[in-house]
């Protein structure tokens, strides 16, 4: 293995990492309405089909790569197929985080009553926000890297390390009510950015990355005050 691939090995595992950290925060979110013995079985299938829709999408690739190409024309502007998963994806997003906020700070029907979703529903909604974070994972690893097993391994690897960290991440965020509120509006940021991408307006990412950080610094630092 030359020096160019490791590091394009490492590169790809550290980005399908970052991408993964908004799945992570879904899953948790959504595990969390469900009976506590059931939400690491949730945890566990909506990773495993995380990493089954990005290995199935690899093996297709060259139907992947065929998804940026225009499949109609409004306005004078184009849209393929990906654009239609992502816009569709961020409006899912949007409206999922909205009313999972309204219903933890306005909702008074239902307040300090544990109101649990269905297992099937849950996994659903997963299964639909993984197929839009796939796709965007995989477009992401065919525009960095040309060969093919870098990104089965970048994947796997990528995966397998959120399935280790996805319990922690999920106990530490539904411990702390204000970090529920401040995912859901990562969330929100993130449905936005990807309906802004499937119109052709590109918001870099690492402007979200960073703001989200750094309110999660100062949740943080409120917490420790505290203890």
């Amino acid at each position: 293995m030359s020096t160019e691939i490791i590091i394009s090995l490492i590169t790809l595992i550290v980005l399908e990492i970052v991408l993964g950290i908004d799945n992570i925060i879904f899953i948790s979110l959504l595990t969390d309405k469900l009976p506590a013995e059931t939400r690491g079985k949730a945890r566990l299938i909506g990773l495993s089909l995380a990493l089954i829709l990005r290995l199935v999408l690899l093996a297709g690739i060259s139907w992947i790569l065929k998804l940026d190409q225009a499949l109609f024309t409004v306005f004078n502007k184009s849209f393929s197929g990906k654009d239609i998963i992502l816009i569709a994806g961020g409006l899912f997003l949007l409206y999922k985080s909205s009313k999972e906020i309204f219903e933890k700070t306005e909702d008074k029907e239902h307040s300090g009553i544990k109101v649990y979703s269905s297992f099937k529903s849950t996994i659903g909604q997963i299964l639909l926000l993984d197929l839009v974070f796939s796709v965007d994972s995989i477009i992401t690893a065919v525009g960095l890297v040309d060969e093919l097993w870098i990104m089965y391994v970048a994947v796997i690897v990528s995966i397998t390390i959120m399935l280790l960290v996805s319990k922690k991440i999920s106990g530490f965020i539904n411990r702390h009510p204000s970090l529920k509120v401040l995912a859901l509006c990562f969330l929100m940021m993130i449905g936005l950015a990807l309906i802004a991408e499937g119109f052709h307006l590109h918001i870099p990412k690492a402007y979200i990355y960073f703001s989200m950080a750094f309110s999660f610094f100062v949740n943080l630092v409120q917490i420790k005050k505290r203890a």
